[in-house]
């Protein structure tokens, strides 16, 4: 699928970051959420940003703000967007309701529907499968196991491994392609018109998607990370729609612009022979 070829390359670019880009794009989020446009400090590689990430808030601290009973005082600014995200994504699904997306028979009703594991996209549809499954499984599930879990994953884990506390909650720029993805693919393919400030708002973060890597949002100060010079990739076995992970037959599958290369447990000593050759990108 070409149109999600395109994101996939997007979240795997490693290209310089567009700062000016970036900067006026996340302002926007921070203006949108009652905040003044911050400092933004960027640095070359996550391992460069850990001294300037301590004592933002962790995904501990941003659970409690989702318990009935908060802490006291306002949320912190990690809370409100991501409060916000969850609002878009609920207004976006609300506009995906063009009648192909969905099989004429529902389940009936009071009954759960059950998850069904990732199949090829011509057999799904044999089956009676709508394009919204056929979608999220090609577009935003496959695009979630390469951007996130093949490559967000390990490398927070090596943050974590480096600094021994938990990383706090930030976004990942390039890779928070996997769910812009696909709702941009909905619209492009007419299969959804979104309320106007819907649509807005997912321009905006496609826009961020295409112009910055990592970023952590701090009240007053905003810490970016470069994207990374070079990328190692490779096709992960058993996929059905060219879902990737990190190389980890090469020495080092992801070097940053200040030479850090993640510490990645699990480095195969070989590739797979059955596999084409490593999908590669470097500066």
């Amino acid at each position: 699928m070409e149109l999600r070829q395109e994101w996939r390359d997007i979240g795997l670019s490693t290209s310089p970051a567009d700062r000016t880009a970036a900067e006026r794009l996340i302002a926007g989020i921070y203006a949108r959420h009652f905040r003044r446009r911050p400092e933004f400090v960027w640095v070359d590689s996550p391992a460069a940003a850990l001294p300037l990430l301590r004592g933002m808030p962790t995904h501990a601290d941003l659970q409690q703000w989702l318990r009935p009973r908060t802490p006291d005082g306002a949320p912190p600014l990690v809370a409100d967007i991501a409060a916000g995200l969850s609002r878009l994504r609920s207004g976006l699904d609300a506009h995906a309701v063009h009648p192909d997306l969905d099989p004429p028979v529902k389940p009936r009703k009071g009954k759960k529907p059950e998850k069904q594991p990732p199949v090829p996209p011509v057999q799904a549809l044999e089956a009676g499968a709508g394009l919204r499954r056929v979608l999220n499984d090609g577009v935003r599930e496959a695009l979630w196991t390469g951007l996130v879990h093949g490559f967000v994953l390990p490398v927070r884990a090596a943050m974590s491994a480096r600094s021994g506390v938990p990383v706090p909650v930030g976004w990942f720029g390039q890779q928070d392609a996997f769910w812009v993805a696909y709702y941009d693919i909905l619209r492009q393919l007419g299969l959804a018109a979104f309320a106007p400030g819907d649509g807005a708002q997912l321009d905006e973060w496609a826009a961020l998607v295409r112009a910055a890597g990592w970023w952590w949002p701090d009240e007053h100060r905003c810490v970016l990370v470069e994207r990374p010079a070079t990328v190692h990739m490779r096709l992960r076995p058993g996929g059905w729609h060219e879902e990737v992970r990190l190389d980890r037959s090469v020495r080092a599958p992801v070097v940053y612009r200040d030479g850090w290369a993640p510490a990645l447990p699990g480095r195969e000593q070989r590739p797979w022979s059955t596999w084409p050759a490593p999908m590669s990108s470097q500066r």
